[in-house]
């Protein structure tokens, strides 16, 4: 489910729906959880958890939940700058740059995060956990402690052509 929305045009990803039953007196009660990534193609990227007793007022808050929580990923044309493995309590995923034209080798919701952030070529593994939610949060967590390079030569007090070579 990829859509575009109105504003600042983000793509809209639902990587997981899940329907749970509470048992009451009169029978089972449901309610949903949805989980969203929402990003603008070009770098910002953000996910979203919502829950609610209807489809679309779940999906709705997730959204909300994930245009809040945008982060800005530094890109190097249309891969990462460099090999980065992300951690989310045991889950873990590897992202490693990819030559251009190599597409995005990942999995379900890794390959959910890359499309809405942007990223065309990249190498993705997922280890241990199979758990969704932590998977998308180790992805985060991979993106956030990537390093952009002017930051880094400016840090350091040098141009990118003396860094780079």
């Amino acid at each position: 489910m990829v859509e575009k929305s109105k504003d600042q045009e983000f793509v809209e990803k639902l990587i997981k729906l899940n329907r749970v039953a509470k048992v009451v007196k009169g029978g089972r009660r449901f309610s949903f959880s949805a989980l969203v990534v929402v990003g603008d193609q070009k770098g910002r990227v953000g996910y979203g958890f919502g829950k609610a007793n209807d489809v679309t007022e779940a999906i709705r808050k997730s959204i909300e939940k994930a245009k809040k929580n945008m982060i800005e990923v530094p890109l190097k044309r249309t891969t990462i700058p460099h090999e980065i493995q992300g951690e989310f309590k045991s889950a873990k995923v590897l992202l490693r740059p990819a030559a251009p034209g190599t597409g995005v080798i990942a999995g379900g919701p890794v390959r959910a995060v890359m499309d809405a952030c942007g990223i065309h070529d990249i190498l993705a593994k997922s280890l241990g956990s199979k758990n969704t939610q932590n998977i998308v949060k180790a992805v985060f967590d991979g993106l956030e402690n990537l390093f952009d390079a002017p930051k880094v030569a400016k840090n350091r007090g040098k141009s990118l052509n003396e860094m780079w070579g």
